[in-house]
């Protein structure tokens, strides 16, 4: 049994990644919690003024949780799917620290968000708030951009940086969705300025003792930055789902150079599944 966070804003973009994780999971049992996170700071005086003697409860929260059943009614009259449990969730919190909470007492396996990417406008849930659950939040994430429509994850891109290693937990993780869903794994070991990399003198060995059932490209690119490369790739081959290990930066890299991750994750034309490494 899977048990699946569905981050939802009721936004069409939020919905639509609610459908892709339905369909992409419509042969598991799966228990899937639909969860609404808003800040406290959201609230206007009027919106006190207007509860009256109501609890803040009832003049809010069952508002929210009136939306959240609408939704899983809708969901479940569209896929009619026995093997599926629904259950809505409202916090009031920052969007990563609600989301660890309901990771250790529900044992998520995986989160599931839509994005628009990063604008000028104020921030709102799945923005950049897509980074600061990657970053922040220590469970499997898949990231569906705005406005794309399901199809099988039968080619799976794998970029890798300097550091990234093909063993490990998180890699494991990778082969075994590849195994379950896709036809092959294209592999990029991306060096920006041609450095080198000890990963790089392993990735031979590891290849031939981990992928012996999946079909592989593998591929090693130089003197191109990371968001560039998986760009390309992704435009110039038929790439359905990228996938990212994600290790814990500095300061300094985050705040001040950007990382291969937020590129990544701010402009990506499919699917983002990522693992931690």
């Amino acid at each position: 049994m899977k048990n699946i966070l569905l981050l939802t804003d009721f936004s069409e973009n939020s919905i639509n990644a609610i459908h892709y994780a339905l369909r992409l999971f419509e042969n598991d049992m799966c228990n899937f919690f639909l969860l609404n996170v808003q800040s406290s700071g959201a609230y206007m005086s009027d919106d006190l003024v207007l509860a009256g003697n109501q609890s803040l409860y009832d003049s809010i929260v069952k508002k929210t949780k009136h939306k959240l059943s609408k939704l899983i009614v809708e969901v479940e009259s569209e896929f009619k799917n026995d093997k599926f449990n629904f259950e809505m969730l409202v916090d009031y919190d920052a969007l990563p620290e609600a989301i660890n909470q309901i990771k250790k007492t529900k044992n998520i396996d995986l989160i599931v968000m839509g994005t628009n990417g990063v604008t000028g406008a104020k921030e709102v849930v799945f923005g950049s708030n897509t980074i600061n659950v990657i970053r922040k939040v220590n469970c499997p994430t898949l990231v569906i951009p705005k406005g794309f429509k399901y199809r099988i994850p039968k080619d799976i891109l794998l970029p890798l940086d300097l550091l990234d290693a093909l063993s490990g937990e998180a890699f494991n993780d990778v082969i075994k969705f590849t195994k379950r869903f896709s036809n092959k794994l294209h592999l990029l070991r991306v060096k920006p300025h041609n450095e080198n990399s000890n990963e790089e003198q392993k990735d031979k060995k590891n290849i031939a003792r981990l992928l012996t059932e999946i079909e592989f490209e593998y591929h090693v690119i130089t003197n191109v930055p990371m968001a560039y490369a998986v760009d390309c790739y992704t435009q110039s081959h038929p790439i359905d789902l990228t996938t990212l290990l994600v290790q814990k930066e500095s300061v300094f890299e985050r705040f001040f150079t950007g990382s291969p991750t937020t590129q990544i994750s701010n402009s990506i034309r499919v699917p983002l599944l990522v693992f931690h490494s």
